[in-house]
């Protein structure tokens, strides 16, 4: 009988755990991005998780952990985490929310494509074809050509692919460094580049008007309530648990396996899609949720046959 191992099954627990706090702070961050600036959260977030997080560091491993040696790369790896989630927190400013994170589950896709180069693994035809599949999906999604076309569209795939990238590095760095270390260096680098932005667009001077995205990125600050300012702070406490938990699940389950259980935020980004906005995706936008969803599926399924085979006695 085939057995998921347990480091397996606690990845993807804590993956899905991980996905399920972080879409609350999608919601947050979509009700905000009419009035605020995205480097102003950015900011209230990371100093809000930063204690948080250097707490856990200490939890597990101490402050040695922080400068282990090469601990440059977990800053790296940083900056490619940041990278993916500014795009995707720009296209939520513009795009349905599930919309938004249907185009980002490109990213499964692009973990198993990414693993055959950064990692070595074997992936058959099936699993190239449900790849393949995934991104016929994704411009069903896209539209290219529609007048229902917004370039906004194109951030949440950008985002999808600095994400894949930063992933594989977990599950490459994971033997090496703790993930509230990992975690702790992500957020050090949150905080420097959002406060980089909050240098360039902070005064407000070169606001644009037009498009959500934009104006999302280049809004000057602006004094929030104690309401809005108490939700800026509670996204601080989602990235420190939710980093985490999906650092832990890339560092103890393969990456190919847990891939598609990334797409369980799609189920959030519906039902909260619905129920605050009334977005409900059209007929072609089912049929792309429905084309990427099943190329993951497939994905997984390929990757549960190949263990049971490498796990059945071999005749003498």
């Amino acid at each position: 009988m085939f057995r998921i191992p347990r480091p397996t099954l606690l990845g993807i627990l804590c993956l899905c755990s991980g996905i399920a706090v972080f879409s609350v702070q999608d919601l947050i961050l979509k009700l905000l991005s009419g009035s605020y600036p995205l480097h102003q959260a950015m900011v209230i977030r990371s100093m809000t998780a930063m204690p948080l997080l250097f707490l856990l560091v200490l939890r597990d491993g101490g402050v040695a952990t922080l400068v282990s040696p090469g601990w440059w790369r977990m800053a790296a790896r940083g900056w490619l985490n940041f990278a993916a989630y500014t795009a995707y927190y720009l296209a939520l400013a513009a795009l349905p929310i599930a919309s938004t994170v249907t185009l980002f589950f490109s990213a499964p896709l692009m973990i198993t494509a990414l693993s055959v180069v950064m990692l070595g693994a074997r992936v058959g035809p099936l699993r190239w074809s449900a790849v393949a599949l995934g991104f016929g999906g994704v411009v069903l999604m896209l539209r290219p050509g529609s007048a229902l076309f917004d370039w906004a569209a194109l951030l949440p795939v950008v985002a999808g692919l600095a994400y894949a990238m930063t992933m594989i590095l977990t599950r490459i760095q994971g033997t090496r460094f703790t993930a509230p270390a990992m975690a702790f260096h992500g957020n050090v680098v949150f905080l420097f580049c959002a406060l980089a932005l909050s240098a360039v667009f902070g005064s407000g001077e070169m606001a644009q008007s037009g498009h959500a995205s934009l104006d999302f990125l280049t809004r000057g600050w602006v004094m929030p309530p104690l309401r809005d300012l108490g939700l800026m702070a509670l996204c601080g406490v989602i990235a420190a648990a939710g980093l985490t938990l999906l650092t832990q699940a890339y560092r103890i389950a393969p990456s190919s396996v847990l891939a598609p259980f990334e797409y369980t935020a799609l189920i959030w980004g519906v039902i909260y899609g619905w129920l605050v906005w009334g977005d409900w995706p059209d007929a072609i936008g089912w049929l792309g949720v429905a084309v990427i969803c099943g190329a993951g599926l497939i994905v997984l399924w390929s990757e549960a046959q190949d263990q049971r085979s490498a796990a059945a006695p071999t005749a003498a």
